[in-house]
């Protein structure tokens, strides 16, 4: 009883990583989409001097909820997280001058770092 107990927990603590991801990706998408100048700020500026910030945002926005809805599937959700947290180390990194306001993002990093590193039976699926 005690091991079914323990991968029900393992199962609930990666569905809240996931359902966390979901909900923050989610958000910066939708909002992105809705409100660009709030945040065509965060892009970096080698990509704005080439491209135009509203094309970027659309495309990361579409980016993010390809991720949102790979996170809801949870198909090789190792990788799923693997990419997750590099995605999330690309906007710490390209960002760090405002870390104030990124810093959030640190703990999202590591979220979906515990991803990749739970044992989970999704791997090969």
């Amino acid at each position: 009883m005690r091991l079914h107990q323990r991968n029900n927990n393992a199962l609930f603590a990666e569905w809240m990583l996931r359902l966390g991801l979901v909900v923050v990706l989610m958000y910066a998408a939708v909002n992105s989409l809705l409100h660009p100048l709030d945040w065509s700020g965060f892009l970096p500026h080698l990509l704005t001097a080439h491209f135009s910030a509203f094309i970027l945002l659309k495309i990361f926005a579409l980016y993010e909820l390809v991720l949102v809805i790979w996170l809801i599937v949870g198909k090789l959700l190792k990788y799923c997280g693997l990419v997750c947290a590099l995605t999330f180390a690309a906007i710490i990194g390209s960002n760090f001058s405002q870390l104030l306001i990124t810093f959030r993002d640190i703990g999202l990093f590591f979220m979906a770092l515990a991803l990749f590193f739970m044992e989970s039976g999704n791997e090969t699926t």
